[in-house]
């Protein structure tokens, strides 16, 4: 039995923002583990690039923030034959700046980047696995889901609310078979922590500050997607598991 709950062979798997960084990391951990993959992001050059070294990834191109583009294209994928049965919403941003300064147009793109397009690929993707009575959905949430830090307040917000509407999407939609959870990953080497991973102060004070006492990498977060997007995870619904080295555990 073992290894075959994991075993996601004959299943389709959309990542949003998934030509760099953890999007695309998942995505591979999601091939090897025999998901046919589909690689999203706005760029098509760009998703090309990253489509070419996972073995059959197809790509989708959409703006995750735009609602009507996000219904257009996840409808027409689908009635294309092709059904998406695990959908990671990745897609993110981060704008550091003290909150006493903080530019509100700036505040308003992380809402519509971080939580607005969770809800907008969530909703698109969920009314056809509901009609099909199954499917996972793996938000990716964050350390700052449960914890703050210094100049990243509206970014803390919107993975607060990623949780939450984790929390939500289960309520509603557990009773139609679907697996709704998330990942809050704690400090890995990304481009998006290009700036603190080349901060020396900042590395010395997070190799402190977390238990395994390093950055993670990007490839241990493959197993906890694998496992959420797996029949293993059957009666797993609401779920936020961190991926964090302990940071959270500890003060």
């Amino acid at each position: 039995m073992g290894h075959q709950l994991f075993d996601l062979t004959g299943r389709r798997a959309l990542i949003t923002g998934s030509s760099q960084g953890i999007g695309f990391a998942l995505a591979q951990g999601l091939s090897a583990a025999g998901a046919q993959v589909v690689l999203n992001g706005r760029d098509a050059g760009k998703l090309a690039e990253a489509a070419a070294r996972i073995p059959g990834a197809e790509t989708l191109a959409f703006d995750a923030t735009d609602h009507n583009a996000v219904r257009a294209a996840v409808d027409a994928f689908e009635a294309g034959g092709k059904q998406i049965d695990i959908l990671v919403n990745n897609a993110g941003m981060q704008h550091r700046t003290p909150l006493e300064d903080f530019p509100a147009d700036a505040f308003e793109r992380l809402l519509q980047t971080n939580i607005a397009s969770v809800f907008h690929v969530g909703q698109a993707v969920a009314r056809h696995m509901i009609a099909r009575k199954r499917g996972h959905i793996i938000n990716i949430a964050s350390v700052q889901t449960a914890l703050a830090r210094p100049g990243i307040a509206p970014y803390t917000a919107t993975k607060g609310a990623v949780g939450n509407l984790t929390k939500g999407m289960a309520t509603d939609w557990a009773r139609y078979g679907l697996n709704c959870n998330a990942i809050a990953p704690g400090y890995f080497d990304t481009p998006l922590n290009a700036a603190l991973v080349a901060d020396p102060a900042f590395s010395a004070w997070l190799e402190k500050r977390t238990p395994a006492g390093r950055w993670g990498n990007v490839e241990e977060l493959q197993g906890a997607c694998i496992f959420l997007a797996s029949d293993a995870a059957s009666f797993v619904n609401g779920h936020i598991l961190y991926v964090d080295g302990g940071i959270t555990a500890s003060l």
